[in-house]
């Protein structure tokens, strides 16, 4: 679906500055999440290099301005381009919601200064950080080639190698599983998996720009589309 859309959004002139804000917003989504990861994770000190307030601002600045762009379309072109429009409406809800969790990432590296180990869970949280970063650099490719195939990837991956682990650690620290960390590494870990399976959410919805049509993005993908 996302690569027809894509050949009306070229076309239009402001349409296309509305995609180019989605695709800076992702950039920046990605720069925060991984400057967070590194604070968090294999950083003593919460210092980084990036204003991550400043970012976030930006990113809430351009979902305003893609809305803005959008509306202003319709209101000239009618509702020819209406579902394109709400496509890409929906898509920078998602992107601006993964960088909150980014921002989550950083102020929980802030309050847990130094680095964050989940003891034996670690090997399992260090999986699911991969595969999360992975898969998200994998989704700002595919949402701006419009890679079908690598979104379905994405896709499939997504309940299987994070959401289900994810909530595997989660519960594993609430209902004592997991014994081997201090209430206070407990609680960080605990936050960690969850905003990690959020972003990673966020990111399957993002990718199912590209293969759904319109109401069933955020929804899995099926060979059978009606």
């Amino acid at each position: 679906m996302w690569k027809s859309l894509l050949h009306l959004f070229k076309e239009e002139d402001l349409y296309t500055r509305a995609l180019d804000n989605s695709y800076q917003m992702l950039d920046m989504d990605l720069e925060m999440y991984e400057a967070s990861v590194e604070s968090l994770r294999r950083s003593d000190t919460a210092e980084i290099a990036i204003d991550i307030y400043k970012m976030d601002k930006q990113i809430n600045a351009y979902e305003r301005d893609v809305r803005k762009k959008v509306m202003t379309h319709l209101a000239v072109t009618g509702p020819a381009d209406l579902v394109s429009g709400l496509v890409l409406v929906s898509v920078v809800v998602d992107i601006e919601r993964i960088g909150d969790y980014t921002k989550n990432i950083f102020d929980l590296a802030r309050n847990h200064p130094a680095r964050l180990s989940a003891g034996s869970a670690e090997a399992e949280l260090s999986r699911i950080e991969a595969t999360v970063t992975h898969q998200f650099r994998d989704t700002i490719n595919a949402f701006k080639t419009s890679d079908a195939e690598q979104a379905r990837k994405i896709m499939d991956e997504y309940k299987e190698e994070v959401s289900a682990a994810c909530d595997t650690i989660t519960h594993g620290v609430v209902n004592g599983e997991i014994q081997d960390l201090e209430t206070s590494e407990g609680a960080a870990v605990a936050l960690y998996a969850r905003y990690l399976k959020r972003i990673a959410a966020h990111s399957r919805n993002i990718i199912t720009s590209v293969v759904n049509p319109f109401d069933q993005i955020g929804y899995p993908y099926s060979e059978v589309q009606t």
